[in-house]
């Protein structure tokens, strides 16, 4: 597979996805909390095209559900009733009950997992796409000051990026949210998780734009800038700026997974976003046990999901560098 054409699968599957997760109240199934509670653990749906008469478009079969001599749930399809898909209205696509459409399976709640995963995509993009960008946003600010203006202005401010560099984001967040309340609601962690990693996030990112700075305030066309009379904000936002930018956009499509892995992993901890709220990270918790994963492997796919996220982003960042670079 040629560059191109991976990051054109990165760029299409990133932009999929966040449509998706936009319009989950019409894309998804079911709702996020919905649950069907005859039906745990139910494996993914399947759906057929053809009967005993031929073709009849695409529709399920309603399933009944008993115990195998090891107490194993054991799910088979009621072939009596062939029950169509039903496409457009209040949601893309939807089955008459008592047959139900469960496309990555459901949880130990009967919860559509494919239903959860659009829904969850709502707060662990946004998380990861806000904190990066609030990282990447101060950092740059905070270089392009330091190495513009230098001295004891760049001195201290690169003094505090170290500072804030040498914190160990994650375990510092997962003290923190240790020590706070256990009653603090899902949207609190969630200010929390991109306030405390973008805070120690910027670090990194200041140094190396300030160190870009450096060497862009010694061209020509900075000095000749300052000949002609143009003031240092001018100069800071017709030259430097401009100059930095590329970099900014290649820093914020590789930082997106950590920021995304992070929510995650502190999700699938308990201490971050909990019930009736969904992540990504919080469908996983699940996926904990082995005998789980064993008997029921779709339950790992949000975790599956992660990693693609994650794989797309970097190849989009690693383009984004190839194409400032030339």
């Amino acid at each position: 597979m040629s560059v191109r054409r991976r990051l054109g699968f990165s760029a299409a599957f990133l932009l999929a996805l966040i449509v998706a997760a936009l319009f989950a109240d019409w894309l998804a199934p079911y709702p996020a909390g919905l649950e069907h509670r005859r039906l745990p653990y139910h494996p993914p749906s399947s759906i057929h095209f053809f009967d005993a008469e031929g073709w009849r478009g695409p529709f399920v079969y309603a399933t009944t559900m008993h115990f195998d001599e090891y107490q194993r749930r054991i799910y088979e399809e009621d072939l009596s009733q062939a029950y169509p898909l039903r496409f457009g209205g209040l949601r893309f696509v939807s089955v008459e009950e008592p047959a139900s459409l469960f496309l990555l399976g459901a949880d130990a709640r009967g919860r559509d997992l494919f239903s959860r995963i659009l829904y969850g995509a709502r707060i662990s993009l946004s998380l990861g796409l806000a904190g990066a960008f609030l990282a990447a946003f101060a950092g740059w600010a905070v270089g392009c000051i330091s190495g513009y203006y230098g001295g004891l202005t760049d001195q201290v401010l690169m003094r505090v990026a170290e500072f804030f560099i040498m914190i160990p984001g994650f375990y510092f967040l997962l003290a923190l949210r240790s020590a706070l309340p256990p009653e603090l609601g899902s949207w609190q962690v969630y200010a929390l998780t991109i306030g405390v990693l973008s805070l120690i996030g910027w670090g990194g990112v200041a140094r190396v734009v300030r160190g870009m700075v450096l060497q862009i305030r010694q061209q020509d066309f900075i000095q000749a800038g300052r000949i002609l009379g143009a003031s240092d904000l001018r100069i800071l936002r017709t030259h430097v700026f401009p100059h930095t930018l590329p970099y900014l956009a290649v820093l914020l499509s590789i930082s997106v997974p950590s920021y995304i892995m992070a929510e995650s992993a502190l999700s699938l901890l308990g201490l971050g976003i909990q019930e009736p709220d969904v992540s990504w990270g919080s469908l996983l918790s699940d996926a904990l046990s082995m005998a789980h994963l064993h008997l029921r492997p779709w339950i790992l796919s949000p975790g599956i999901l992660i990693c693609l996220t994650a794989w797309c982003f970097n190849r989009l960042g690693d383009r984004l560098q190839k194409e400032t670079e030339a």
